[in-house]
């Protein structure tokens, strides 16, 4: 049996969690999802240029685990942009870090 994930911690709650293709109606788009804290990853990483040692140590996780989600963000977000599919933010196992 696996062990269970522990929550990521997140430092910016995204106001805006919805992105698509202009001039395709919404009934024409496959959808991704890019997890919260997918989310914070990316923003940490390539947004704020943090390191990914204290980018994994803000948000609470290992390094391989804050990697993870860097590539898997990163992924999501070009399938999302090439392919011109909706990009919606939501879910992952996350909690707002309160420091």
């Amino acid at each position: 049996m696996p062990r269970p994930r522990c929550r990521r911690r997140i430092g910016l709650n995204p106001e805006i969690t919805y992105f698509k293709p202009s001039g395709v109606p919404m009934r024409k788009l496959e959808e991704i999802n890019l997890t919260v804290d997918e989310f914070e990853a990316v923003r940490l990483k390539d947004l704020l240029g943090v390191n990914q040692k204290d980018a994994a140590a803000k948000m609470g996780i290992s390094q391989p685990t804050f990697h993870r989600l860097v590539t898997s963000g990163r992924k999501n977000l070009a399938d999302g942009i090439v392919n011109g599919k909706a990009i919606r933010i939501s879910g992952g196992n996350f909690m707002f870090d309160d420091r």
